[in-house]
């Protein structure tokens, strides 16, 4: 029997063509062919400054074979609200919003307007794909930028001092109906949970690691293995929550060690060992924070 080929259980509507911009071994360009084969072409994109504003081409080019529309840093989800109500004037309840924008511009520089856009339960899908630091200006810190990793303004002999941000948990806590994280490195996974938010109506936010290989300091190969391995020793659980409180995990996580995942990253290749050992110390206690606090839900609800 042929081995069984992802087109096979995924179609490719060929939303997005050759000819992106992106550097090799990127794999936002992935995550949002996966998206938009689940969307259809039936979607307009809004997108913030972001490395995906370039991957995506100048205007008139564009290898998106849907409407685009640029915004400032800040506005991605004040922009996608008014053409939400701009569409819903017209008729066009079923055509999709997607916000597709970077970290940078969701834990940082756009943080007020998407949270606007939550507690107002604007009807769109928001995905942040997430390279943990400002890759497009530079590879500088973001609020999603692992403690202990090297940017251009967290050095190795000052490395990043603060935890990343629990961006899903502060959406969870604005009640939003469905909230989720997800990887282009199980695709599968990635298109049932966009084609689940897009059945849903209101705010859908959809964190998506997406890794970068000149960002990360990997290889052009080695980005979505190492995605894997994230899931895998537990650095991004993959799970789904929705209306605030029903929360699931999507697969099975292994609980592998961190160190490999580290060690094969040139922006952590400067840490100590007792320095990754405090890494795992939190990934383990954020492990056992979240089984208690679906343990807890689970009694809840018998």
């Amino acid at each position: 029997m042929s081995q069984l080929r992802i087109n096979d259980l995924i179609p490719d509507n060929r939303l997005v063509t050759s000819g992106h911009l992106a550097c090799p071994g990127c794999a936002a360009p992935l995550g949002m062919k996966l998206a938009l084969n689940a969307l259809g072409p039936n979607t307009i994109v809004v997108m913030p400054a972001s490395c995906f504003t370039i991957i995506a081409g100048p205007w008139p080019q564009s290898s998106l074979q849907v409407p685009v529309f640029h915004t400032a840093f800040a506005t991605g989800p004040a922009v996608a609200s008014g053409v939400r109500a701009a569409l819903d004037m017209q008729g066009q309840h079923d055509t999709n919003v997607l916000v597709w924008v970077g970290d940078g511009g969701t834990f940082d520089i756009g943080l007020q307007s998407l949270s606007g856009a939550a507690e107002r339960n604007e009807n769109m899908i928001y995905v942040c794909y997430d390279n943990e630091a400002y890759m497009n200006t530079g590879i500088q810190r973001s609020s999603a930028t692992p403690w202990g990793a090297w940017t251009t303004t967290t050095p190795a002999q000052f490395p990043e001092a603060s935890p990343k941000k629990d961006m899903l948990g502060i959406m969870v806590a604005h009640g939003i109906p469905y909230a989720a994280t997800a990887t282009p490195a199980y695709p599968a996974d990635l298109v049932a949970k966009i084609t689940k938010a897009k059945a849903m109506h209101g705010m859908r936010f959809i964190h998506l690691l997406s890794p970068c290989p000149p960002g990360w300091k990997c290889g052009d190969d080695e980005g979505l293995e190492l995605a894997r391995m994230a899931v895998q020793n537990r650095v991004f659980p993959m799970l789904e929550v929705e209306h605030g409180t029903r929360w699931r995990l999507t697969m099975e996580h292994a609980g592998d060690p961190v160190e490999p995942y580290l060690r094969r990253q040139g922006r952590f290749r400067h840490l100590s060992a007792e320095q990754v050992t405090h890494i795992q110390a939190q990934i383990d206690v954020r492990w056992q924070q979240l089984m208690r606090r679906m343990e807890a839900e689970a009694l809840a609800s018998v």
